[in-house]
C-alpha cells in the first residue's frame, strides 16, 4: 500500500523526532554520569595512592633450593583510615602466592615462599612513607600496609561504613591510579554492576574490568559517592577451577570482583594498631 507523500513526510519527520530524543536522553544520561563521576574524583582521588615494594622469592623444586630473586613493584592501594592504614590486593603483592594456589597449594615437589623486605607508601604529592605490611587474609585477598611512623597530620581516607549496596546493571565508578609512566595520575573507570553472587558471601562483579593487576586495590563507588567496595581477586583452588581460559577468567578459577565493605571493616578490626 502506498501513502501519499505527505503522510510519507510527516512519519519521516516524526521517527526522525524520536530518535533525536531518545539519544538527547542517552547524552544527557551520559553527561550526568560524567559529572558526577568527575565529582567522585576531585573529592576521593587523595585516597588512592601507590604502594612500592621490595620483596624477595624463595622456590623449592623437588627437594632443591632454586637461587633467590628479588623483585621490586608499585601496586594501587586506598587509604581507609586517617591514620594511614592502606588495603591493597593480597595476590598483587605476592604473586607467586597465586601460581600457588592455582597449581592447588605447595607440594613435595614444588614450594614457593616470598618475603616482604621493604614497603613504602607513595602519595599523590610526591612523598613517599616507610611502611610495613601489618596482615594478611588470603581467603578474602587482602593485605593491609601500615606507616611506620604516624602522619604528622590525619591523612583523607575513604568512609567504608557509608556503604552502598547496587543493583545489577547500576553504575559504579571506580579509581585508580597509574604509574611512573603516566606520572601516577588518577584514572577513573564508568563501569556496571554485571552480577551478584550471595554465596558463600557476597561480592559484586564488575563487567567492564580489563586492566586486572592495574584495578586490584582500587575503590568502587555508587554515582552518590558512597563505598561499594575494593576490588580483589577471587581464586578457586585449581581442584575446583576449570581446565582453561577459553571461556574467560572465571573459567580458569580466577574473578576480578568488588568486595563488600562491610566485609572489610569486619578484617580492619583485627589489623594492629601501630606497625611494630
Amino acid at each position: 500500500m502506498r501513502y501519499p507523500v505527505s503522510i510519507a513526510k510527516r512519519f519521516a519527520v516524526t521517527v526522525t523526532l524520536m530518535s533525536a530524543l531518545l539519544l538527547t536522553g542517552v547524552y544527557a544520561a551520559a553527561d550526568d554520569a560524567a559529572e558526577k563521576g568527575r565529582g567522585i574524583v576531585e573529592r576521593w582521588q587523595s585516597t588512592i595512592v601507590t604502594v612500592r615494594l621490595v620483596t624477595e622469592h624463595r622456590t623449592v623444586v623437588q627437594g632443591r633450593q632454586m637461587p633467590k630473586r628479588e623483585s621490586k613493584g608499585e601496586v594501587t592501594g586506598t587509604i581507609i583510615d586517617p591514620s594511614g592504614l592502606v588495603v591493597v590486593s593480597y595476590f598483587s603483592t605476592d604473586p607467586s602466592s597465586l601460581y600457588s594456589a592455582i597449581a592447588g597449594g605447595d607440594s613435595d615437589d614444588f614450594r614457593t615462599d616470598t618475603e616482604t623486605t621493604d614497603v613504602k607508601i607513595r602519595f599523590p604529592d610526591g612523598e613517599e612513607l616507610p611502611a610495613k605490611v601489618v596482615l594478611r587474609d588470603k581467603d578474602l585477598d587482602l593485605a593491609f600496609v601500615r606507616p611506620v611512623e604516624k602522619p604528622a597530620k590525619p591523612l583523607p581516607a575513604i568512609d567504608l561504613s557509608a556503604k552502598a549496596t547496587p543493583k545489577v546493571l547500576d553504575e559504579i565508578v571506580v579509581l585508580n591510579r597509574l604509574g611512573r609512566v603516566a606520572s601516577w595520575a588518577t584514572a577513573v573507570y564508568l563501569d556496571r554492576i554485571h552480577a551478584i553472587a550471595e554465596k558463600p558471601r557476597t561480592f559484586y562483579v564488575p563487567g567492564g574490568m580489563g586492566a586486572l593487576e592495574s584495578e586490584l586495590g582500587c575503590p568502587a563507588f555508587t554515582l552518590d559517592g558512597k563505598v561499594v567496595g575494593i576490588l580483589v581477586l577471587k581464586v578457586l583452588p585449581s581442584r575446583d577451577a576449570g581446565t582453561g581460559t577459553m571461556f574467560g577468567m572465571s573459567d580458569a578459577g580466577m574473578l576480578p570482583v568488588i568486595l563488600p565493605s562491610d566485609d572489610i571493616l569486619d578484617i580492619v578490626k583485627q589489623v594492629p594498631e601501630t606497625a611494630e
